[in-house]
This record gives C-alpha cells, sequence and structure tokens, in this order.
C-alpha cells in the first residue's frame, strides 16, 4: 500500500470515528476525538482549529499524550513549517529540519523514555 493510500485510509477512519463520536456522545464533544485504545495499542488524535490533525500510535501505557501533541503543534509545527516560506499549507511537509527536530522531540519524550527501560 502506498503512503497515499495509507494516508487516505487513516484519514477515512479518524473522520468515521469522530462523526461517531459527536453523534453517540452524550455531552458537547468540544474536543472532538481524543483517542481509542485497543489491545494492542492507543490511537491518539489532536485536531486543530485550523484542521489540521496530529496522530500518534503508543503503547496502552504511554501518558500526557495529548500534552506532547500540543507542544509538538506549537514548539516544532508551528515553527518549522507554519514560519517556513518554503512549506506550503496542505502540501506534504518535505522539510528535513522539521522532520529531524520531530525526531529529536520523540525520542526525548517521557514516553520513550519509559518504555526503553
Amino acid at each position: 500500500m502506498s503512503r497515499e493510500e495509507e494516508g487516505k485510509l487513516m484519514y477515512g477512519m479518524l473522520f468515521s470515528i469522530k462523526s461517531f463520536v459527536t453523534k453517540i456522545s452524550p455531552l458537547d464533544p468540544k474536543d472532538g476525538f481524543l483517542n481509542y485504545k485497543t489491545s494492542k495499542y492507543t490511537l491518539h488524535c489532536l485536531e486543530t482549529p485550523s484542521g489540521i490533525k496530529f496522530v500518534m500510535n503508543t503503547d496502552n501505557q504511554a501518558q500526557g499524550i495529548r500534552e506532547l501533541l500540543k507542544k509538538i503543534y506549537s514548539d516544532i509545527y508551528v515553527k518549522y513549517v507554519i514560519r517556513n516560506p518554503l512549506c506550503g499549507i496542505g502540501e506534504p511537509i518535505i522539510s528535513e529540519l522539521f522532520k529531524n527536530k520531530l525526531d529529536v522531540f520523540i525520542k526525548q519524550a517521557p514516553l520513550t523514555a519509559a518504555r526503553a527501560s
């Protein structure tokens, strides 16, 4: 399966889950769909007001992922994609600097250190 096909499937799944949660929630889901858990992993989702979605799969014991996704958005995405005139909005991110900063950030995140021990 190509990355494009995989991306389309992921988008469709997230769209369907978000729609389902909105319809069955007894409360106003102001934060939207946050995560879902299987027996093997948890999928976490953060959707920004502009509609950008950050998705991360973790093991089921990982904690604080919503805050981690918010930091990725504010400290890495905004700094190295939004403020970069070479990165177009709505286009694939090809910035090596963004990819390197994200990689370093994830490797230093507490969830990675706890799992590696």
